[in-house]
């Protein structure tokens, strides 16, 4: 076994139906007494109830996709105006970006309740975008210090909506199986996260009310979510950034769409293939991936999002400008033709 390195991260995590009662406990384990409730315009009326009894100093309800920095400064403008000791953020990865931008300037902890499977909650990255641009880096501050994950508050996210955001989620553990600074820990992780995935999103598709499907997903969102804060991402990640910062497509579908293009790019990570296969119980890693979008009713060209096919050319630039490290050599001609094959929506083969 080769030598390596594995930082576990500090997160108290919450699980289990109904475990949002232990909300105002856990801010009072942080000693917060001003919180700052965080939210899209979509789950606002689900925050306000959940704000009752709770020592609420303000609300934020602005949080949109890709944390813009002109929205994300208003962000730090009203915890500065309610003087916040502790942000609590109820939704996806959008809204607690906005929270770690909050604290990565003010240091102010977060209390994350995940309502999707974006991972978000369980790393230290943090991003912004500016001038069509997305800017991604990590920060111990940006880390929640606690996580709730109460599967009854995912009930109402539609069928869609949950197997794109489980998508996401599984293509951190994808790319965590092949990354460069991968370990035998992490690698055990982002198997597990893939089935457990790959094993509950049919079955809330077929009946979105299934609580135990909705545990199990959520699960392994809690998974991806620490593998993604564990390894460092390559190729997809690097795609779906500039994709979405820079031509502003929706961020879980935009990776649900390419994954299966960035695995086929990067076959010849063939243990990583090996066991993403077996994960899913497909023969091959690449196309099963795409065959469980496909059954789960996603959307499978870049067409369909909303990306024009005249900027495939600026897209690929973009990616190889500045690549992450990846198994496969980053280059511009095969990336561009990755992304014809994810405009077209083309099966890997």
């Amino acid at each position: 076994m080769k030598p390596f390195v594995f930082s576990g991260l500090p997160s108290r995590v919450v699980f289990g139906a109904g475990s949002i009662r232990a909300l105002g406990e856990e801010i009072g384990k942080l000693g917060a007494t001003r919180v700052l409730m965080m939210s899209t315009q979509g789950r606002a009326g689900m925050v306000r109830g959940l704000a009752n009894g709770l020592p609420v100093a303000g609300f934020f309800e602005d949080a949109v996709m890709h944390t813009p920095i002109d929205a994300v400064n208003h962000a730090r403008e009203v915890a500065d105006s309610v003087k916040a000791d502790c942000c609590v953020t109820v939704g996806g990865g959008s809204t607690i970006g906005f929270a770690k931008a909050i604290a990565r300037t003010t240091g102010i902890p977060i209390i994350a309740v995940p309502t999707t499977y974006s991972g978000s909650e369980m790393t230290t990255i943090w991003g912004t975008s500016e001038g069509g641009l997305k800017k991604t880096g990590r920060d111990p501050k940006v880390l929640p210090k606690t996580v709730i994950y109460d599967p009854q508050l995912t009930l109402d996210l539609p069928p869609k909506v949950s197997a794109a955001s489980g998508m996401n989620a599984i293509a951190h553990c994808v790319e965590a199986l092949y990354a460069h600074d991968g370990n035998p820990i992490v690698s055990i992780m982002a198997e597990e996260g893939i089935r457990a995935l790959a094993h509950s999103l049919p079955t809330i598709v077929r009946s979105p009310q299934d609580a135990d499907a909705r545990s199990e997903a959520l699960y392994g969102a809690w998974l991806c979510g620490i593998v993604l804060g564990s390894a460092g991402m390559a190729l997809h990640h690097k795609l779906c950034h500039v994709l979405g910062g820079s031509f502003n497509l929706p961020h879980a579908e935009t990776h649900s769409i390419v994954l299966p293009h960035a695995m086929r790019y990067n076959q010849s990570a063939t243990e990583a293939m090996q066991r993403i296969a077996r994960a899913i119980g497909a023969a091959d890693a690449a196309s099963g991936i795409y065959d469980l979008e496909k059954k789960l009713g996603l959307p499978l060209r870049l067409a369909d999002i909303g990306m024009k096919e005249a900027d495939l050319e600026r897209a690929a630039r973009l990616a190889t400008e500045a690549p992450y490290p990846n198994p496969r050599k980053v280059e511009y001609a095969p990336v561009l033709e990755l992304l014809r094959d994810a405009y077209q929506g083309r099966r890997p083969s």
